[in-house]
């Protein structure tokens, strides 16, 4: 087995402020991941799955946020988030070497709107993001998609994507991930995955306080969900 790839904590500059990223780095490196935490906002709830994808290749960038106040995210929180994931790829996105994402909850939104979406918030904030790094395939982790409903709103996005969504999931339910399928179905490869135990935070590796855990292995499913991961992310 793979020893741990090294991780280290480290600070960008976005304007006058500084924030934390963890960096997970691969000894021999050829794709870098950009990782969307959730509302939670702290990545290292994710680690055992960003030090799996690390093993394979992948050198993770995975940026810190202060847990959003609401579940329902402003303009703001959204367009904050959104431009220091920007700021971590300018920093560590390579030219030789593919970029992908991997999000979990409000993370998989930031990066749709990354590779081409306009999010559109409950009070009718339109988020528009357009970087210049494009991803070779996204990987999402129960998605909010209510943020595109809106006709037209995905219609530039060209990647790839993966789609994992818990059938317990009474957050983003299912039917949010099958929302993706129908609007993209012809316009990208779009896979989606239902697992029938999990719930919203089945997917962290360490779960937010007070929150129920449905299903009744998350060790092993957390395993296998890894590995999935890992070869869509190496695809």
């Amino acid at each position: 087995m793979k020893k741990d790839s090294q991780t280290t904590t480290r600070q960008i500059r976005d304007g006058t402020e500084f924030f934390d990223i963890t960096v997970v780095e691969a000894e021999q490196p050829s794709c870098v991941v950009l990782f969307a935490v959730g509302r939670g906002g702290n990545p290292l709830r994710h680690y055992a799955l960003l030090q799996y994808v690390a093993r394979l290749g992948c050198t993770i960038v995975a940026p810190h946020f202060d847990m959003l106040g609401s579940s329902i995210p402003s303009g703001a929180d959204l367009d904050l988030r959104i431009r220091r994931l920007e700021t971590c790829a300018d920093e560590y996105a390579r030219t030789d070497f593919p970029l992908v994402g991997i999000g979990h909850s409000i993370g998989s939104v930031t990066l749709l709107a990354l590779a081409g979406g306009e999010a559109e918030t409950l009070a009718g904030e339109r988020i528009i993001s357009r970087p210049q790094w494009k991803f070779a395939r996204l990987a999402l982790l129960a998605p909010p998609t209510d943020f595109f409903r809106r006709p037209g709103a995905l219609s530039l996005v060209t990647t790839p994507i993966q789609v994992w969504a818990g059938a317990k999931d009474h957050i983003t339910p299912p039917t949010q991930a099958l929302f993706l399928k129908e609007v993209l179905g012809t316009q990208v490869p779009i896979k989606i995955c239902i697992d029938d135990e999990a719930g919203h935070f089945t997917y962290m590796d360490e779960l937010p306080p007070n929150a129920t855990e449905p299903h009744p292995d998350r060790s092993t499913f957390l395993a296998t969900l890894a590995d999935d991961v890992g070869r869509f992310v190496r695809a």
